[in-house]
C-alpha cells in the first residue's frame, strides 16, 4: 500500500468519525425523541453543564483508534 492511499484512507476515517461527533449532539439536543438517561452510557455519554451539551459515543471512539492502529500495523 503506497502512502498517498494510507492517508487518504486516515483523512476519509477521521472526517467521518468528526461528522459523526458534531452530529451526535446536534441529535441529542434537536430531537427530545431520544431519552439519552436511558441508553448505556458505552453507546451515549451525554455530559450537561447549564447551556453546554457534550454527547460522544465511546465505542465508536474506540473503534476508531482500533481502525487507524489497524491502518498502521497492516502497511
Amino acid at each position: 500500500m503506497d502512502w498517498e492511499r494510507l492517508f487518504t484512507q486516515l483523512g476519509v476515517t477521521l472526517i467521518l468519525f468528526g461528522i459523526a461527533l458534531v452530529v451526535i449532539p446536534l441529535l441529542i439536543k434537536l430531537l427530545p425523541i431520544i431519552d439519552s438517561e436511558k441508553v448505556p452510557w458505552l453507546l451515549l455519554y451525554v455530559y450537561r453543564r447549564e447551556n453546554f451539551l457534550f454527547a460522544t459515543s465511546p465505542i465508536l471512539i474506540l473503534i476508531g483508534i482500533v481502525y487507524l492502529l489497524w491502518i498502521l500495523v497492516r502497511r
